[in-house]
């Protein structure tokens, strides 16, 4: 089937002029109606078709600009191109303001009129194709580096290209390209968790300097460096925040500051109480089950008890690195947007303290109350709505204007995640005691069965850093895109929660996770 011809109007006083630009454009598959003037012009507009026009800046009657105006009143979306004999900069800051899309200068030829046609009508249609010719290459690229023996470096590598590679599908809209780098992310998963299994017991037994950085290792390795510099430090934990969200968002920040992004692996489970708790004690959990055994004796799931000694645990880690803060470290966590304004509010009180270190939650309730509001169902159905999501709300948060106020005080910003999540598609059937825990993607418990090729299991929970918790206690981790079920009721509850976002298990999105370093330029 042909190509559809293009519909363009051309405005222009001296369109006789013209003709032959006319006839050229005519072969190239381009339907050329003209005007000589501008109520003529917003007459044909109003009662035609037209995918661009082409408007001359001079003409008697009504000038360029005006009818420029009453175009955009007709139509907001159709394009117009100014061609002009003025090259003078203040008519081009009025014509860009009027939302001109694209200026020419007379006298033109008709290759220059072609370029800018194609420019401005063909241009997604030109970078889809080039976009999905470099896909087809990367994608066997992709393959290559996935079936390879990737170290840590490499898959924190991976995990960068296949977050860029999102956000550049997630521009075009194709849903095809999309299902395809998912199955490539799946792909990478099912490597990755056997990665993870064979060499995560190494790391627990290794020193931070000889294993790849872990949850436990973050404030030493990119906090205490910030710390020495004498400069006031906004310590931020975006609870949940994956690496394909904080690129989404990254843009908004970089244009201003300076922006040195690194990546960490959490520790497993990828849940707030082993993770966070890690990540602010500088312990693995099996270390802080001997400081604090009462961390364990309660509900784990529960936040509110299991993550209540984060302030302190990071004052005591600062004390052994014999880190001494005058005065001492702020901690503040914030579960409700009014905690976040309230702190803006205070903003200046705080950009003058060595250290305070905030945890965010808004991505994590963001999860979980998709999970049971229908509507931010439809909002968030994948990963691309979430990445939107998450730019549009920083874009507008009081969080932005609380990190520029640091960034412009001379102070730094280090951002980072406790965890990420992924979206759970598949059922992994789970059989256990009363006493098994209840999370999605990881479950501790005695006499745990399920299928290995669907989960990681842990018979000894101290070769992997976890806290014993008793007698026979096992752990459960899920690989790739499964989530744990039941066999009772197992139909009903995999339509519950098939395609909710879930953590505390073995993917990228859960482990590999966005370590930013933020000052101002200059």
């Amino acid at each position: 089937m042909p190509p559809k011809k293009r519909k363009i109007l051309w405005v222009d006083d001296e369109i006789a002029l013209l003709k032959s630009h006319i006839l050229y454009l005519s072969s190239r598959n381009y339907e050329i109606a003209s005007a000589t003037n501008g109520p003529d012009a917003l007459e044909l507009i109003q009662n035609q078709q037209f995918d661009l026009v082409l408007l001359d800046e001079q003409m008697p009657v009504m000038e360029g600009l005006e009818v420029l105006k009453q175009i955009k009143q007709i139509r907001s979306d159709l394009p117009v191109v100014m061609v002009t004999k003025d090259e003078a900069e203040e008519l081009m800051d009025q014509a860009i303001g009027s939302q001109i899309d694209g200026f020419l200068t007379k006298p033109v030829n008709p290759s220059q009129v072609l370029s800018v046609l194609k420019r401005t009508l063909d241009s997604k249609t030109i970078s889809a194709s080039q976009f999905s010719q470099n896909w087809a290459r990367e994608f066997a690229n992709l393959s290559q580096i996935i079936d390879s023996d990737l170290d840590a470096d490499g898959w924190f590598d991976l995990q960068s290209k296949l977050c860029i590679w999102e956000q550049r599908i997630d521009e075009l809209g194709d849903s095809d390209l999309g299902e395809m780098i998912y199955d490539a992310r799946l792909e990478a998963d099912r490597h990755f968790a056997k990665w993870i299994e064979r060499e995560y017991p190494d790391w627990i037994k290794a020193d931070s300097d000889n294993r790849p950085p872990v949850s436990s290792d973050l404030v030493d390795k990119w906090l205490l460096p910030l710390l020495k510099e004498k400069k006031p430090v906004l310590f931020l934990v975006v609870d949940c925040l994956r690496m394909d969200q904080w690129m989404a968002i990254e843009s908004l920040l970089s244009a201003q500051f300076n922006v040195k992004r690194d990546s960490y692996f959490s520790i497993l489970p990828t849940a707030t109480p082993y993770s966070r708790n890690a990540l602010f004690s500088g312990l693995m959990p099996s270390e802080l089950e001997r400081v604090h055994p009462d961390l364990w004796t309660d509900n784990d799931e529960d936040e509110a008890s299991s993550n209540r000694y984060e302030h302190q645990f990071l004052n005591n880690l600062l004390k052994r690195r014999a880190i001494e803060l005058k005065p001492e470290s702020k901690y503040v966590k914030v579960l409700e947007v009014e905690e976040l304004s309230e702190f803006e509010r205070k903003i200046q009180d705080y950009v003058n303290m060595p250290l305070t270190a905030m945890v965010y939650n808004f991505v994590d309730i963001l999860i979980h109350t998709r999970q049971r509001v229908e509507v931010l169902k439809e909002m968030l159905p994948d990963e691309s709505a979430f990445r939107s999501v998450t730019k549009a709300w920083f874009q507008h948060s009081a969080l932005f204007r609380i990190i520029q106020a640091y960034l412009e005080s001379g102070g730094y910003v280090l951002l980072t995640s406790d965890h990420g999540s992924l979206r759970g598609r598949r059922g992994a059937k789970v059989i256990g005691d009363k006493q098994t825990s209840t999370s999605l993607r990881y479950k501790h418990g005695r006499n745990l069965r399920t299928d290995p090729k669907q989960s990681i299991k842990i018979k000894n929970p101290e070769e992997w850093g976890l806290p014993r918790r008793g007698v026979n206690t096992e752990y459960i981790l899920a690989r790739e895109d499964y989530f744990f079920v039941y066999p009772t009721n197992y139909h009903k509850y995999l339509e519950i929660y098939r395609n909710s976002f879930q953590h505390g298990g073995v993917s990228l999105d859960e482990m590999v996770l966005p370590v930013v370093t933020l000052k101002g330029k200059g």
